[in-house]
């Protein structure tokens, strides 16, 4: 449905500043829920592609200079948690949804992950096979970040467990969620982590072998609470991080990017990574 309302806009069916037709009315044309009319709207206005999307009056085309903004694909960079939440959900519309994630955590992945699995017990989807492989770092590397300002054994240690902590338990959700649905849809679900011996400077997602979302995790000097006292640490905030679209057949940069990037991916996963256990804080 994003894809038809998109060719709508570009082709100039649809003109800038034009009202669309209602929720109501684009859910007979395309006989679908209304959940699915307002999560393609949505994924249009990730796109910058329309304006003024909510439940109550219908939303408008974006003008052109509005659009112009997003660049040549008509996307621009968004922050991780408004940017990858809408392509997750898109890709569970597959028969066979791949996600590959190379990241510090898989906090942002869980989150985005949430939609999807709501609509599959909603019946709205239902894929017949979920493959999900994810990177992360060792529990056994000294991290680049998070890190005190300054170092102390102490003070290590409880920056360490924290990122452990937070590392297995997003992890244990993301694998409990997802194969959870073997029992309750029958869905061939596939769950995998591995361990990187470094730190990841960046985060990358890619989508149903089509799609490659790559963000750059930027540090800032925060305050973290260790007992009574407060900690200076390095840390990255990696739900904000600017994430930059790439889509395979939107140019030759964008498509040389997404096959360049699974390349690199798979080069980790079956070379200097290693099984991971989501267990011991």
């Amino acid at each position: 449905m994003a894809d038809v309302l998109r060719d709508r806009i570009r082709s100039g069916s649809l003109r800038p500043g034009q009202r669309m037709p209602t929720q109501a009315e684009l859910a007979d044309e395309f006989g679908v829920e209304r959940g699915a009319v307002r999560e393609a709207l949505r994924i249009l206005q990730g796109e910058h592609l329309l304006s003024n999307v909510s439940k109550g009056s219908p939303a408008t085309v974006a003008e052109a200079s509005e659009r112009a903004l997003a660049g040549p694909g008509g996307v621009r960079p968004q922050p991780t948690m408004v940017g990858l939440a809408p392509r997750i959900a898109a890709a569970f519309e597959s028969p066979h949804v791949e996600i590959d994630a190379l990241c510090l955590t898989s906090i942002s992945l869980t989150m985005a992950i949430g939609e999807p699995l709501r609509q599959i017990h909603a019946g709205q989807l239902n894929p017949a096979k979920v493959d999900v492989r994810v990177l992360l770092p060792s529990r056994d590397i000294d991290l680049a970040f998070p890190a005190p300002v300054e170092a102390g054994e102490d003070e290590e240690a409880h920056v360490h467990r924290r990122w452990l902590s937070q590392r297995n338990a997003q992890g244990q959700v993301l694998r409990h969620n997802l194969l959870a649905l073997r029992s309750s849809h029958g869905i061939d679900v596939s769950v995998q982590f591995r361990a990187l011996p470094f730190t990841p400077p960046v985060k990358l997602y890619l989508i149903n072998g089509a799609e490659a979302l790559f963000a750059y995790y930027t540090l800032t000097k925060r305050d973290e609470e260790m007992g009574e006292e407060s900690l200076e640490m390095y840390d990255a905030q990696g739900t904000q991080s600017m994430l930059f679209p790439f889509k395979e057949g939107d140019g030759l940069r964008d498509t040389t990017f997404v096959e360049q990037s699974h390349l690199w991916f798979n080069a980790l996963w079956n070379t200097i990574s290693q099984d991971l256990e989501l267990a011991g804080g």
